[in-house]
């Protein structure tokens, strides 16, 4: 594991955990903060991780034998956390992807794989819904793509409005999706998206 990322060495980042602990109030040399510079550390190699990842070489590998299905395909629930890009503040939800096939399809692991090569990023929601519609119709052509992404914004629950129990929900539909209320319809009754389910 290298000792400097992105041009930032590790002492560095660790130095500005301490400083941050000093401005919120903090004495960074004492006992229970000792080593937190280095655990935080540790933790944005995790919660950031998306920035070394390629999403689109996750969807290289596609199927054609698929004794011509042309149905929908849908992989719900796809749970994800990525963090606001304005408060650096959690955002933990769902994803729900479908698609409609034109000839290929791609191993389901690799459509939860995309999910969280975006999520591990700063990120607002709306911009991560768009990435992960945007990657799959790249790599499958297909006659359409489906994406709901649900999310609850610590943002807005741990400060600011301080609102609990609110969550968003974005879509983007492209293809078949957007231009067909049947399969968009089939989508979105597929993916039951909200409490009653």
């Amino acid at each position: 594991m290298s000792d400097s990322r992105n041009d930032v060495s590790r002492d560095d980042a660790e130095a500005a955990v301490r400083t941050l602990l000093r401005w919120a109030g903090e004495d960074p040399s004492r006992e229970g903060l000792l080593d937190t510079p280095k655990r935080v550390a540790k933790a944005y190699e995790e919660w950031f991780k998306g920035y070394s990842l390629d999403p689109d070489e996750y969807m290289a590998r596609t199927f054609e034998e698929v004794c011509g299905y042309d149905e929908l395909i849908v992989l719900r629930d796809i749970e994800y956390e990525s963090h606001c890009e304005h408060h650096m503040a959690p955002i933990i939800g769902k994803v729900h992807v479908g698609y409609l096939p034109n000839g290929k399809v791609v191993g389901i692991s690799k459509l939860a794989r995309v999910v969280e090569a975006y999520a591990k990023r700063f990120q607002v929601q709306e911009k991560m819904t768009a990435q992960i519609a945007n990657c799959i119709q790249r790599a499958l052509q297909p006659l359409g793509v489906g994406v709901v992404v649900e999310g609850s914004h610590e943002c807005m629950t741990t400060r600011g409005v301080h609102k609990r129990g609110v969550s968003m929900i974005t879509s983007k539909m492209l293809g078949s999706f957007r231009e067909d209320a049947r399969t968009r319809a089939e989508f979105l009754r597929f993916i039951d998206v909200g409490q009653g389910r």
